[in-house]
């Protein structure tokens, strides 16, 4: 784990780069990449994870946004359930309060819960001080240490306070994103997604939320077969 080591000089202008890069290459043809670029996620510090590395015995890594959901988390849990597979849940801490019994299932079923901030906020838009303080609030009803910045964007000032803390944060990206959440693809484009990118070490994104529930919900017991069919294991995230 890279615990005390912060971003000197080099490193925060790697993550200036990679951060320009994102808008000039990416939001000006789409808002998103389906596969991050290795290249990309190599301009970031090494305390923030992308994928996994491959194991002897392949495996994939399916994570959840945004939960606990009323719908979406049950259906899930059901689905991974009869595919006798783990996940992780980047939960947000309002959904955790909301819905307790919800969360009290996730982790009793054996996956694993991780922070996603109390209100979802945007690190790009939220100054660092109270940023940290939303995720120390989520991290009174989550007990983890590993976070995953909602939208994916966050400040190298955040992510040197996280990596640096007493008890370091560990922080998921991912280099598989469903795109669930885009209501502007069809679930078939969903499935795609996934079943064209995703490989062993791979961390998958999606979304148990009302917004991504058309997609999400046609395309993961889909993908769920795929692997099983591919002899992947499926697979929570080492839990900090």
């Amino acid at each position: 784990m890279v615990a005390g080591a912060g971003c000197n000089k080099a490193c925060s202008l790697k993550f200036s780069i990679a951060v320009f890069l994102y808008f000039s290459l990416v939001c000006t043809m789409v808002s998103y990449w389906v596969k991050t670029p290795r290249w990309f996620r190599q301009l970031f510090p090494k305390g923030m994870v992308w994928a996994m590395p491959v194991e002897t015995v392949p495996a994939v890594y399916l994570t959840f946004d945004d939960g606990p959901h009323p719908t979406a988390t049950p259906f899930v849990l059901d689905q991974l359930e009869k595919y006798n597979a783990k996940a992780t849940f980047f939960c947000i801490g309002k959904n955790v309060s909301e819905n307790p019994l919800i969360y009290d299932r996730l982790v009793g079923q054996g996956h694993t819960a991780a922070n996603h901030s109390y209100d979802h906020k945007n690190g790009w838009h939220t100054a660092t001080r109270p940023y940290l303080h939303n995720i120390l609030k989520a991290a009174q009803l989550i007990k983890s240490h590993s976070f995953r910045p909602p939208y994916g964007r966050i400040k190298i000032s955040q992510v040197n306070k996280l990596l640096q803390a007493k008890t370091a944060w560990k922080i998921y990206m991912w280099d598989v994103l469903s795109a669930d959440f885009d209501m502007n693809i069809t679930p078939e484009k969903c499935l795609e997604n996934v079943i064209n990118n995703i490989e062993p070490g791979s961390i998958v994104v999606f979304h148990d939320s009302t917004k991504a529930w058309d997609r999400m919900s046609y395309a993961l017991p889909k993908v769920l077969e795929y692997c099983i069919q591919k002899n992947w294991q499926l697979k929570a995230l080492p839990a900090y």
